[in-house]
């Protein structure tokens, strides 16, 4: 983007939040709903570090890493692209349909319609897991090492954004695949935080080639443990998760231009 567009996506972002702003109660209340959609990770950290030392040969500390990696992937997700989950409403409402004419990509306008105050409480709990993980682990943070945690947080953002771009593409022509989007968001919060390990291998070999959850924080979070033998996948592949991340994106974006240039309309 351009400096000037830059500057204008900023001022809508700012003026949507002083909007927000207005309604004080609801600010704090969907900040709170973003932190206790998240309760069910808390008490899988907490069950896990009291009462586990590990889960399928990952030590606890190493476990937790996988699920403060998905969460701070997710909350940054939430804030930044997280708007096309709505897609679909938005074509059913004919939204979409008037912002054709506005001198402004479609999918940033579809980002900027309204600041996304959930996050706040998604990014809380996300980077209280992140931090308490850190600490947690037995890592040594060399600069290398925390550069590549950096990328995967990053990649596995990425990917959501990825599967939920590729998604509401298809919403621009069927809005019921919305559905899909909850069924999706389920999936991703049911299995992000485990190692896979722990599956059937054809539930593992469908989160990895089918569905690409495993990038998202299993793979970055495998390397960074030294479990890179057992992910199955060549180790290589595993340390290209961040690289995979932005590979999805820009093909999800693509694949969106090119749905958007055979919307018909909300009527068909």
């Amino acid at each position: 983007m351009s400096k000037s567009a830059v500057a204008v996506a900023w001022r809508i972002t700012k003026l949507n939040f002083r909007a927000q702003l207005e309604y004080r109660s609801e600010f704090f209340f969907m900040i709170a709903i973003g932190a206790v959609w998240q309760l069910s990770v808390i008490v899988f950290a907490t069950v896990l570090l009291s009462r586990f030392s590990g889960m399928a040969g990952w030590a606890a500390p190493d476990v937790l890493l996988i699920a403060a990696m998905r969460m701070l992937a997710h909350g940054l997700f939430v804030l930044l692209f997280g708007r096309v989950h709505h897609l679909a409403h938005r074509v059913q409402e004919g939204v979409i349909d008037a912002a054709l004419l506005r001198p402004m990509p479609m999918y940033r306008q579809v980002q900027l319609m309204f600041f996304p105050t959930n996050a706040i409480g998604d990014l809380i709990v996300g980077v209280g897991l992140f931090v308490g993980a850190i600490v947690r682990s037995t890592l040594h943070w060399t600069p290398g090492r925390s550069a590549f945690l950096l990328a995967g947080v990053l990649g596995g953002m990425l990917v959501e954004a990825a599967l939920f771009t590729a998604l509401s593409a298809a919403s621009l022509h069927y809005p019921a695949t919305s559905y899909w989007g909850v069924w999706l968001e389920e999936l991703l919060g049911t299995f992000g935080s485990y190692p896979l390990s722990v599956l059937p291998k054809a539930v593992s070999g469908a989160l990895t080639y089918v569905l690409p959850l495993a990038f998202i924080a299993y793979f970055p979070a495998g390397v960074l443990t030294g479990h890179g033998s057992e992910l199955g996948v060549p180790v290589w592949v595993a340390a290209a998760s961040p690289a995979f991340g932005l590979a999805a994106f820009i093909g999800a974006r693509l694949l969106w231009n090119r749905s958007l240039r055979y919307y018909t309309g909300v009527n068909g």
